[in-house]
């Protein structure tokens, strides 16, 4: 069995296209009649609703029962149904399937704005859409539908890794075909995930070596801040209990930290920094320079971390107590001058990487920041 289908928004891109099809895609492009394209207040991910008078633009694929299979898999993840709708423009026209809600919006919706949407959305969404469809026959739509949102954080940081890869001067400059990846293993995905690879890698002697087992949690990547106001010479650290050294057996769960937080989809990792500021110290901070970009456990997470120092006005005062009350959170600032910070990393008080990392930047460019001089990035 095959059939048209009709395809928008974020599901018509390439990427999306092809990982339906299961191949590289070829698709027409097209208009569907009497319908728009719209977004759903705090959605991304847009919607195709009956609008008499108004053309849809997307795509056409021809898929086949494997396919379909997938695209119905995804519908029931993303709460969407399969619709028999008439084609404008097609070759030749004649119906097709599109992918409408199941219940109408139950908050308002404005006409999808392409160009916008496209720089912020577009290219997470698809990657979210190839993530999905890898799950199918190992988790229930339902549950992937509860995690969309945090699936969503771990697509966002695929599209960042791709968009700026580091430099590979020194070590192993990777080539397609370097990595052979036989199976992908999705055993526990909750608020994180764990992933299982069975693959195979190619060594420094030449050639691929023997297939390994090796497992990834899954978190997506987050921002760090540490305000810093140059004319005080002082910072803001926040203080909050953490799961992983009690874990440990660490008898101090409790951690000294620079501000932090998990990359939303959609934000820049500047414009999540900002916003976890305000969440966990109250602070609207001012310029911000990037100190370190990096990987704090390579060899078991796939997080990735954007750490930078903010110039901020930090008057006696400032330093209380924040957080989310939906999330938990229970965050006590602590107001310090730049020598007692120096005290707290040597005494080890301060022992996360995060904050050890931006100190020894601020500590290098510390000077220049009170002169009202150029930092390096």
């Amino acid at each position: 069995m095959s059939a048209d289908v009709f395809l928008h928004g974020a599901l018509a891109l390439p990427v999306s296209c092809s990982a339906i099809l299961g191949r590289e895609a070829a698709s027409a492009r097209t208009r569907l009649a009497d319908h728009a394209i719209v977004l759903s207040e705090d959605d991304p991910w847009p919607l195709l609703l009956a609008s008499e008078g108004e053309d849809a633009e997307g795509v056409v694929l021809r898929l086949d029962a494997t396919a379909l299979s997938r695209l119905e898999f995804l519908a029931d993840v993303l709460d969407q149904s399969l619709a028999l709708v008439t084609i404008a423009t097609t070759a030749g026209g004649g119906t097709a399937r599109a992918l409408v809600p199941r219940h109408p919006p139950s908050k308002k919706v404005i006409p999808l704005q392409s160009g916008p949407w496209t720089r912020q959305w577009a290219a997470t969404l698809a990657a979210t859409v190839e993530d999905v469809l890898a799950l199918q026959g190992q988790a229930h739509p339902a549950q992937i539908r509860r995690r969309l949102r945090l699936m969503m954080v771990r697509a966002s940081s695929r599209v960042r890794a791709l968009a700026s890869p580091a430099p590979a001067t020194l070590r192993h400059d990777a080539r397609p075909g370097d990595v052979a990846t036989r199976a992908i293993r999705q055993p526990y995905a909750n608020f994180f995930a764990v992933e299982e690879y069975e693959l195979r890698h190619v060594r420094f002697r030449g050639g691929l070596g023997p297939e390994v087992n090796r497992a990834v949690f899954i978190s997506g990547d987050a921002v760090t801040v540490l305000p810093y106001d140059p004319v005080r010479d002082r910072v803001l650290l926040i203080e909050q209990f953490r799961p992983g050294p009690l874990a440990r057996g660490d008898a101090q769960p409790w951690l000294l930290e620079a501000i932090a937080g998990r990359i939303d989809p959609g934000e820049t990792p500047e414009e999540s920094a900002r916003r976890e500021a305000v969440e966990e110290a109250g602070l609207v901070i001012g310029q911000m320079h990037f100190a370190a970009g990096y990987y704090p456990s390579p060899g078991a997470k796939a997080e990735y971390l954007y750490s930078y120092v903010a110039l901020t006005d930090l008057p006696d005062g400032s330093a209380g107590t924040f957080g989310l009350a939906e999330e938990s959170e229970d965050i006590r600032g602590h107001l310090i001058g730049f020598e007692r910070l120096m005290e707290l990393t040597g005494s080890g008080e301060i022992n996360n990487a995060p904050l050890l990392v931006t100190v020894m930047w601020l500590a290098a460019n510390r000077d220049r920041l009170r002169a009202g001089g150029q930092v390096p990035y």
